[in-house]
């Protein structure tokens, strides 16, 4: 059996993809406890992987060396050329993420997708035959089971310090919040406005989710725009006193030391839900129309949750219905009755 001393995994985009792509780094852990695990990830999000047990080195590419490409082709060479990778493994296998592989086409194992034009990758495998994206990303192991006893682990974490945490908890206080009371954070906005659920709906339910519970809610966001939104739904709220603005986390480990001090994680989809499930925080979220609520949460359990328009009515697969229809058949009282008994079951101070 060849030995394995040393693997690259590659995960460019964006934070929910690198977040649940952990699981490929724990199950390559656990399979190879000896070998060295390089994880490959934009810049901007590379710090939240820092200090991870299952990660021994993150190699990042700004925007600058994204966007240049005789740049982001000699950075790769390089890196291909200082170590020598037994495996490879491609999460996205596309034409940009190839040329790894293509400089070290002596590594053994070089794993990918089934791609029409991926003729590097020297084993592929049909990622889409798993209902989420967690089984889809670990299914690029498949062929090392030939040789290999794997040990696969479904599930995926984010590392925050006791010093980190203690320093955001101190911002917290400092911002007026009391841990005598349970404190949600709460998406509102979105990176891409359109899966961003009605302001007005947002309002709503927050308010009526004050009137019966004595919590405070957290809004998060990066970004101007952002900020925007998240003022004007306070605003939509009166200016609820127990509603926070006011406590921005400028970068991504920042965000997770202000979830781990947090309860509980209600809003729209995205990355920070994917951190607070990362974090074993209970979580609920609101999915526009095309994103699978059974593909992005996986191991979903009565900690992790959310709602999507194909649940609640079948118009949702209606083709004369528009996007913005399709996304309010989940309206305020049907967000309610699934959110509330979560909120009885994990808000216990």
């Amino acid at each position: 059996m060849r030995k394995i001393e040393r693997i690259l995994i590659l995960r460019f985009r964006r934070v929910g993809d690198a977040v649940l792509s952990v699981a490929l780094c724990s199950s390559l852990r656990k399979t190879f406890p000896n070998a060295e695990i390089d994880y490959v990830l934009n810049a901007g999000i590379a710090p939240l992987f820092c200090q991870h047990p299952d990660i021994d080195r993150v190699l990042s590419f700004s925007d600058e060396e994204m966007d240049n490409f005789l740049i982001y082709l000699s950075k790769i060479y390089r890196i291909m050329r200082q170590d020598h990778y037994d495996i490879i493994v491609d999460t996205r296998s596309t034409l940009k993420t190839l040329w790894f592989s293509l400089f070290s086409l002596g590594t053994p194992y070089r794993l990918g997708k089934k791609k029409w034009y991926n003729f590097i990758h020297n084993y592929r495998s049909d990622t889409e035959l798993d209902d989420d994206m967690v089984g889809r990303t670990l299914n690029l192991l498949s062929p090392l089971e030939k040789e290999f006893k794997l040990v696969y682990d479904r599930k995926f974490s984010i590392c925050i310090t006791k010093k980190e945490k203690e320093i955001f908890r101190k911002r917290m206080q400092a911002a007026g919040i009391r841990f005598s009371k349970p404190v949600i954070v709460c998406a509102v906005a979105t990176r891409l406005p359109y899966k961003m659920w009605r302001k007005e709906w947002m309002a709503e339910l927050l308010l009526r989710l004050l009137h019966r519970f004595d919590v405070q809610l957290i809004f998060n966001y990066a970004g101007e725009e952002e900020e925007a939104v998240a003022k004007e739904i306070h605003r939509e709220m009166k200016d609820h006193p127990a509603v926070f603005t006011n406590l921005k986390a400028h970068d991504l480990r920042e965000l997770s030391a202000m979830l781990s001090n947090a309860d509980f994680f209600f809003g729209n989809e995205g990355g920070s839900r994917h951190i607070s499930q990362a974090l074993d925080i209970p979580s609920f979220a609101i999915f526009p129309p095309r994103i699978s609520k059974k593909t992005w949460i996986p191991n979903a359990c009565d900690r992790y949750q959310g709602v999507e328009p194909g649940e609640i009515s079948d118009k949702a697969q209606d083709k004369s219905l528009s996007y913005t229809e399709k996304f309010e058949l989940i309206t305020v009282n049907e967000v309610w009755k699934r959110l509330r008994p979560m909120l009885k079951k994990h808000l216990t101070k």
